[in-house]
């Protein structure tokens, strides 16, 4: 039994882009008596949950979850972007983790503008300029060390398992690099992993990543280190320096995820945590909040149109 508990919250960025029109994800919830985890994606819902069974507390599933994710959820899962986190504890303590991407060193202002001042179209958002330096593999290594229980390696495991045998596309999955196909036929790595040969990836076609599982495995041998130093490193520095992207080995070398002060809304008698600056996220829910909290919810009736209304309008305000 674990002595401890926690309740935590995973929130990640995107890398790649969401499909236009994928279909929605269908598949059976995974039961348990104790406990509840909840992913975008099957296979790491059942690693987080097989984690939980041997012992494993909710920061050691949302860790195993999160680099399964990396794996079987290419649209969000990522060790390429990076995250926030909250935690809470069994006596009543809450953290905030921020391992947001950060720019490189090389970054400047203009950095998206041609000579005439115009902006590069996507130079932004696809492409080796459009990339921060990546803070996912920092953050759960460091919320592992605070919190984790098993051994990192063992969480690791799992999602080198699913990259080097590979894993059966579902629907959603095909749809989603289907639509992102002509971006990933514009690199010569993104072609070569998530297209087939230029083409399309289908429903219940295999996708294998080798170099994800050799870069997994040196994360699980070696940590923090085994990401932002030694090969992986010196293979994203050159992979940059060949197209025109700006991240180091400095870069990687220098990054560091923050412990900070999360936001503490009061709604209605309730005590509500949320995540602080980088992130939007909190700053906004509690606004909405404090808005709603100033009417009579209950007397618009539930689902109904003045209800929502209402609610829009405040969202709408609050972003």
């Amino acid at each position: 039994m674990m002595n401890k508990y926690f309740l935590l919250v995973l929130l990640c960025f995107f890398i790649f882009i969401p499909a236009r029109k994928a279909h929605p994800r269908e598949f059976q919830p995974i039961k348990a008596a104790n406990s509840i985890v909840v992913t975008a994606d099957k296979f790491a819902g059942q690693i987080g949950l097989s984690v939980l069974e041997r012992g494993g507390n909710a920061v050691d599933a949302s860790v195993a979850a999160a680099f399964a994710l990396a794996v079987t959820y290419p649209t969000a899962g990522n060790i390429g972007g990076g995250g926030f986190m909250i935690i809470r504890t069994a006596d009543n303590n809450v953290f905030a983790l921020d391992y947001r991407e950060k720019a490189p060193l090389k970054a400047s202002r203009d950095m998206y503008l041609d000579q005439n001042g115009e902006v590069i179209k996507d130079a932004g958002t696809i492409g080796y300029l459009a990339a921060g330096v990546p803070g996912t593999v920092h953050g759960l290594w460091r919320a592992h060390k605070k919190f984790g229980r098993l051994k990192w390696e063992s969480l690791l495991k799992p999602a080198i398992d699913l990259a080097e045998k590979g894993f059966y596309l579902d629907e959603y999955n095909a749809n989603s690099l289907k639509a992102a196909a002509d971006d990933f036929n514009r690199f010569k790595s993104s072609k070569k992993i998530f297209t087939k040969d230029g083409g399309a990836y289908k429903t219940n076609d295999k996708l294998i990543q080798k170099d994800l599982a050799q870069t997994l495995k040196r994360i699980a041998e070696k940590g923090t280190d085994g990401f932002y130093s030694g090969i992986t490193a010196e293979l994203i520095e050159k992979d940059m320096l060949k197209n025109g992207g700006l991240i180091t080995r400095k870069d990687l070398k220098a990054y560091n995820s923050k412990w900070r002060q999360p936001i503490k809304i009061q709604y209605r008698g309730y005590d509500v945590y949320s995540m602080s600056p980088p992130s939007s996220g909190g700053i906004v829910l509690a606004e909405i909040l404090n808005c709603l909290e100033k009417f009579d919810l209950k007397t618009l009736g539930h689902n109904s149109a003045d209800l929502i209304n209402l609610w829009v309008e405040i969202e709408r305000q609050a972003y």
